[in-house]
């Protein structure tokens, strides 16, 4: 016998609903999970989230499930479910909550132990893929407990996500999967899952039921997320026909962020009450999560039909003083019409779009959506597809806003009543008629019975909604634009069935083996009047494309093969619901996959543009000094590369990414010939380093750094060259960014012993590890930016003993002020808050950060001028709390920085969050970064 299982992957719960196969009804799968300590009950919500106690929190046994598998994340005591909700209300920074939304932040390495966000060092950490599937391989040892002959893992399994994931949070989702033991799933998208449920429902009155809809709007608003979908009803022989024509962008706005404006009102009254400064008494990251849950429930409280007129919000203290140092104040039902209605519901009677900041709320780590009204980001999406819902309703294009005459309201916010009525009535207002609302019995297992239902349509056993892709998708032309607009070829038009396989048309593309290829590809959630064909040119907007994740490969063949290979690019939105793109050589003898790039960057650059007619030029002179077939060349002739490079391409600082990047492939390829001698040597490091910095942010970088790291343990050939191991470290300084942190911690072994070996130690070096000066190796010590943070504090603490031993009296001489600059250079690269190459986790901790600006508080800031931009950096407001350094520290960086006369700049970003300018940015990296390269910090 086979199942037909429907996952409800959320932000907040995990649901599984199942159907015998091509029979019987819809069902529920209670799972069993931990309630208490040691107690174990079923229920059909599985919370998504996770708790990490303390060693001696739970006894032996607590934490017995009826099966015994080992947690996937690799934690060894974990409590997941109800109990890890229960257990994370009162304790702090032990709760991962949320991984759906982390999937979706190309900000951070989402592969990589991250979360509790902002945790402390003690508590075990996960990433966003592990924890969550880490709720999948729960479900699975439930299910296979209940049923072991009908294992999960074969059964036919649908998988729901937001429809406004992106090709990158799709794959993570699969992989998350994959690490539960569920390889063969198949993904949907909620809103539609949502729809299928309903259709499921009404399936024997579904002509009485729909029969004057002509346009439905499905609005799922969950605790991470915003989803919009629009499906068109046709009739059909009598019968009701369903089409999905839009979805909207990803928004990281729901529940979570209704919740979390409460918590910060709560802690501002709960200052207020203690008689404090609420700006100077912020609660700690982990203390604001824990207030937040509180204010979860009491936002459930105040929404229930029968609520009372407030509800008491307590704050246990820490510690010993677990009693003695609660909190409490009054959330009121007024609270939450001003707050939750009004803010995040506002009638807008005005139809106004969301509004665009620089930079939304970032708390817990994460970028929640700038503007928090869902009834803007709804005018914005129904104005997006206005074309197609016009057609749809038969509505003339007179300019006005296009409403749907129907409605279905779906995830956890919509269980409040006012909620759901206030969007009903804001759609009502803006149609001038009452919309017709399509009854959700339960929002909370909608979307999981749903999927169930879309596999019984499948089979032809309920009714079905056409889809096919949610968005058309076009490849980026390099070096092609159209006024302000991007040149694109459409690959894969919006609506192209799943499993239909679409060539690209009239484009072809001659492909080197064994070197890397990469395409640059976008997409749209509409187009202005009918979907294009693969094939046709198009330009877009740069405001209304999503950038998605490079696709790239290296392109391997059997030997004897030919070294360019001409192919062309073929799309399938495939049967699983992601995106594939292979390169098949056009003779039919090969394909390759291009995979998306998704681990660590936020690849979101242009195309390359145009490169210089003399490129090829330049690279003959590469060629020349550095090829295999090189003649002998003068010494003068290969010190001079540099210059004559820049006769040919410009000043070096205007080179772009691409031109460098292409330089770099250039000097790759001749790598050898670096060791004919010390001028080659000395030229080869320079140039490869300044091509590659700063080691990541153009497509296929990975690949370049593991082809130059795999030269590290090598050194250098002319070891005994001053200016030789000069270049080599600052070659390893300037792409430090792109070193994954096993190499990091490598380069670190050779920075502690060049600094600190004794003579008898560097007697015996290898003569493979180069000698670096003081400053070569803070320069690159303090470069590492994703060692871990308690390395960061062992180097700052050394830094500060070095500073100390500098003598301060009286007028500074030349060597005291360069040594200043040393030390205090590099630990404000190594305590910034912001970090420039790697994920937010890895800064120095904020208590670590503010003894050193205590420290930095002693100096004179207008004598040694380097103190003031250390402290700024290490200061720098981040908005997220888990690494921000205290108010009251904050305030006297700012009074020291005004008293000593720095540049607005340093007091801008200490008291705001801001973005750096180029002088700020290069005096922290020691290089400019290329023009259009920007970093995310």
């Amino acid at each position: 016998m086979t199942y037909l299982v429907g996952i409800d992957l959320g932000t907040t719960n995990t649901v599984l609903a199942f159907a015998h196969d091509g029979k019987g009804a819809i069902e529920l799968f209670s799972v069993d999970q931990l309630v208490a300590p040691g107690e174990v009950a079923g229920a059909p919500l599985l919370p998504s989230m996770r708790y990490h106690p303390g060693a001696d929190e739970l006894a032996p046994g607590e934490l017995q499930l009826p099966w015994n598998i080992t947690d996937v994340a690799g934690v060894e005591h974990v409590a997941l479910g109800r109990l890890a909700r229960a257990l994370g209300a009162a304790t702090p920074g032990r709760l991962v909550a949320s991984a759906k939304s982390w999937l979706s932040h190309p900000g951070v390495d989402r592969m990589a132990p991250i979360l509790p966000w902002g945790a402390e060092g003690d508590v075990a950490k996960v990433s966003p893929v592990a924890a969550s599937a880490s709720y999948l391989a729960h479900l699975r040892a439930a299910w296979n407990t209940r049923f072991p002959k009908q294992p999960l893992e074969r059964q036919q399994i649908v998988l729901t996500v937001p429809a406004s994931f992106d090709e990158g949070a799709r794959a993570l989702t699969l992989e998350a999967a994959k690490q539960a033991g569920l390889p063969d799933v198949r993904l949907l998208e909620e809103p539609q899952a949502a729809l299928y449920d309903w259709l499921y429902r009404h399936r024997a009155n579904l002509s009485e039921d729909l029969a004057d809809a002509r346009l439905v709007l499905v609005a799922d608003v969950g605790g991470g997320t915003t989803d919009f979908s629009l499906v068109k009803v046709d009739a059909k022989d009598g019968e009701p026909s369903l089409t999905r024509i839009g979805v909207g962008n990803h928004l990281i706005l729901g529940g979570d962020n209704m919740d979390l404006a409460l918590a910060h009102l709560v802690e501002t009254r709960m200052a207020e009450q203690a008689g404090e400064d609420a700006t100077r008494s912020r609660l700690s990251s982990a203390r604001l999560a824990q207030l937040t849950e509180r204010c979860r429930a009491a936002k459930e409280q105040l929404l229930a039909d029968d609520a009372p007129d407030h509800v008491t919000v307590t704050l246990l203290g820490a510690g010993s003083r677990l009693i003695g140092a609660s909190r409490k104040t009054d959330l009121r039902r007024e609270d939450i019409e001003r707050i939750v209605l009004d803010g995040f519901l506002p009638l807008n009677a005005a139809q106004e779009d969301a509004k665009r900041a620089r930079a939304g709320i970032v708390e817990f780590g994460l970028p929640y959506a700038s503007d928090p009204a869902i009834t803007r980001h709804l005018a914005l999406f129904l104005r997006q597809h206005a074309a197609a819902a016009r057609e749809a309703l038969g509505l003339p294009d007179d300019g006005t806003l296009p409403v749907p005459d129907t409605v279905l309201l779906n995830g956890g916010v919509f269980r409040g009543a006012a909620l759901a009525q206030r969007l009903v009535d804001t759609l009502t207002a803006w149609r001038g008629a009452p919309v017709r609302v399509l009854h959700n019995e339960n929002p909370d297992i909608a979307v999981a019975r749903g999927a169930v239902a879309y596999t019984l349509a499948r089979q032809g056993l309920a009714p079905a909604i056409e889809s096919g892709a949610a968005r058309s998708y076009y490849l980026l032309l390099d070096g092609e634009t159209q006024g302000d607009k991007l040149r694109t070829v459409c690959l894969l038009p919006r609506g192209t069935p799943a499993a239909l396989e679409v060539a690209l048309a009239g484009r072809s593309f001659a492909l080197r083996v064994g070197r890397p290829v990469r395409f640059h590809l976008v997409s749209t959630i509409a187009d202005s009047g009918a979907p294009p064909q693969p094939g046709d040119l198009v330009d877009l907007d740069p405001s209304k494309v999503v950038r998605l994740p490079a696709i790239a490969t290296v392109l391997r063949a059997a030997r004897g093969a030919p070294t360019e290979i001409p192919v062309r690019l073929v799309t399938t939105l495939s049967e699983v619901g992601t995106l594939d793109v292979h390169c098949v050589a056009e003779d039919g003898g090969q394909r390759w996959q291009l995979a998306f790039q998704l681990r660590g960057e936020d690849d979101s650059e242009a195309p390359d543009e145009a490169l210089p007619l003399e490129l090829d030029a330049a690279i003959d002179k590469i060629e020349r000094v550095f090829g295999t077939r090189s003649k002998q060349v003068e010494p003068k002739e290969v010190k001079q590369l540099r210059a004559g490079l820049e006769h040919l391409l410009g000043s070096r600082e205007r080179w772009t990414t691409p031109l460098l990047r292409r330089l770099f492939d250039a000097l790759l390829a001749r790598a050898k010939g670096r060791r004919r001698s010390v001028e080659h040597e000395r030229a080869w490091l320079n140039l490869a380093g300044y091509c590659l910095r700063p080691g990541f942010g153009h497509p296929l970088d990975e690949w370049r750094m593991e082809q130059l790291w795999a030269m590290f343990e090598g050194g250098v050939q002319h070891h005994k060259d001053s200016q030789v191991r000069a270049e080599w470290w600052t070659l390893w300084r300037r792409v430090a960014g792109g070193l994954s942190t096993e190499s990091q911690l490598r380069v670190l072994d050779d920075f502690a012993f060049n600094l600190q070996a004794d003579e008898s130690e560097r007697g015996r070096r290898p003569v493979t590890l180069v000698d670096g000066s003081e400053e070569d190796m803070l320069r690159v010590g303090a470069s590492l930016e994703r060692i871990p943070s308690a390395y960061k504090a062992e180097i700052g603490e050394w830094l500060l003993s070095q500073i100390d031993d500098i003598p301060s009296a009286g007028k500074l001489d030349a060597r005291a002020s360069a040594r200043y600059g040393r030390y205090l250079w590099a630990l404000g690269r190594v305590g910034a808050r912001q970090s420039f190459q790697s994920s937010a986790h890895e800064v120095a901790p904020p208590e670590v950060a503010e003894s050193w600006l205590a420290k930095l508080l002693q100096l004179d800031w207008r004598k040694v001028e380097p103190a003031g931009f250390a402290a700024a950096h290490i200061a720098r407001m981040t908005g997220d709390r888990s690494r921000d350094i205290n108010e009251e520290v904050r305030a006297d960086v700012l009074r020291r920085l005004a008293s000593s006369g720095a540049p607005p700049m340093w007091t801008a970003m200490v008291r705001e969050v801001v973005e750096l300018d180029q002088a700020v940015e290069t005096r922290l990296l020691g290089d400019a970064l290329p023009p259009g390269l920007k970093l995310l910090g």
